[in-house]
């Protein structure tokens, strides 16, 4: 049984390997034009922005944030409702070019947040970024692009079996796998939670008082 079940997931794995490609280097094209966004931004922008940012440190550095548990919440709410909707689209025949946007936007925006922490503040602002954002980071971005690239494997098969009829692959053993696939990325989006609610504040605030912002 397992010795068919390996060599069955390397075959599906190798088949749909550009769809994988695709899927990270539109990811990372998003965080590339975030980054170019901030250089485009005037200087009075990027001023407004900062100050609004130093105002958010200097909070950090005095006193808590805010509730750990309430931080929580609002991210394992905010990145499931993410999760959720590229889910949906995925099982929706016009969701492909909703869920690509969707995924190139999550990127630039991760691009502009680092892309404006150093372009302001040189090394402290990629230490900053490294302390407040990368963290919760190395669990949400690998998850968010493996579901959006299941999504799209989903979707393509939804359309093959809609307008060609010859396809003949059943879809039922897809769909229980997608499923699974929305449970396991809601489990690791609550370790991202977790990470963002409870480690993330202390390192930025450690981070924010080491450096002296």
């Amino acid at each position: 049984m397992k010795k068919r079940l390996y060599p069955s997931n390397a075959v599906s794995f190798r088949e749909h390997s550009s769809i994988f490609l695709f899927i990270v280097v539109l990811f990372f094209m998003g965080v590339i034009f975030g980054a170019i966004v901030v250089n485009s931004m005037s200087f009075t922008q990027k001023e407004d922005l900062f100050y609004y940012l130093s105002q958010f440190f200097g909070q950090v550095s005095t006193e808590n944030a805010g509730e750990n548990s309430d931080l929580f919440l609002q991210s394992f709410l905010h990145n499931s409702k993410f999760i959720g909707l590229i889910w949906i689209l995925g099982i929706s025949i016009i969701g492909l070019p909703v869920i690509l946007i969707l995924l190139f936007v999550k990127g630039m925006v991760v691009g502009f947040t680092v892309g404006f922490l150093v372009s302001q503040m040189g090394w402290k602002g990629f230490l900053l970024a490294v302390s407040s954002i990368l963290p919760q980071n190395l669990i949400i971005i690998p998850v968010f692009i493996i579901m959006a690239a299941l999504s799209v494997i989903f979707s393509l098969r939804m359309i093959k079996k809609q307008f060609m009829k010859q396809y003949a692959k059943p879809l039922a053993p897809l769909l229980k796998g997608y499923i699974f696939a929305l449970i396991a990325a809601v489990v690791f989006i609550s370790a991202a939670s977790i990470v963002e609610a409870y480690l993330s504040p202390w390192l930025m605030k450690t981070m924010i008082t080491s450096i002296s912002i």
